[in-house]
């Protein structure tokens, strides 16, 4: 049994393109971190959720998390609208870090590893930040936007996985191919 433990509907997207049986069981466990470092931070959350469905069900389990950081600071997820506008204007004309940690429990044994993209934002205006907060898109997301969406318009480039800013860096799903999962 392969089981992903995470409600992320991207996430749970991105492994059925490659995947036909798995199963989506949402972690319980704590996202508090006092962790400053963002390859420490989502590397110890991944492990964290990961962990805690293993331990309740069994199987080969999927943990990730994904932050966004810039000048090595955490950008979580918008508390408010105020918010999000706040980490759009820091990330316009900038270039910033996408880091997924993730952890993959096999048959007792973990297998962690980090993946990181940097992105380059446009210069935005305030009146395009503004539009693009109250659609609502970015509420929900690390960063305060999702580049599969209407923020995808804000990106000047990107180095790395385009997977992994969505949330489910490829290198996950190339790991259970070596551990035997029949993937595409």
């Amino acid at each position: 049994m392969l089981v992903l433990a995470s409600a992320s509907p991207r996430r749970r997207e991105i492994l059925a393109r490659f995947l036909d049986k798995f199963e989506v069981i949402p972690s319980r466990a704590s996202e508090e971190c006092d962790l400053r470092d963002p390859t420490e931070y989502a590397l110890e959350l991944a492990r964290r959720k990961a962990w805690e469905v293993y331990n309740r069900v069994g199987g080969t389990v999927i943990g990730a998390d994904t932050v966004v950081s810039v000048d090595g600071k955490i950008l979580g997820k918008p508390k408010d609208e105020e918010d999000a506008f706040r980490m759009l204007r820091l990330l316009s004309g900038r270039v910033h870090r996408v880091t997924t940690g993730y952890c993959i429990i096999h048959k007792g044994t973990e297998i962690a590893g980090v993946v990181i993209t940097e992105v380059k934002f446009r210069e935005l205006d305030d009146e395009m930040i503004w539009a693009y907060v109250r659609t609502g898109e970015p509420m929900d997301k690390a960063g305060a936007y999702g580049i599969q969406g209407k923020a995808g318009l804000f990106v000047e480039w990107i180095r790395g996985d385009y997977y992994n800013v969505v949330g489910f860096p490829l290198e996950i799903v190339w790991k259970l191919r070596q551990l035997g999962f029949e993937v595409l």
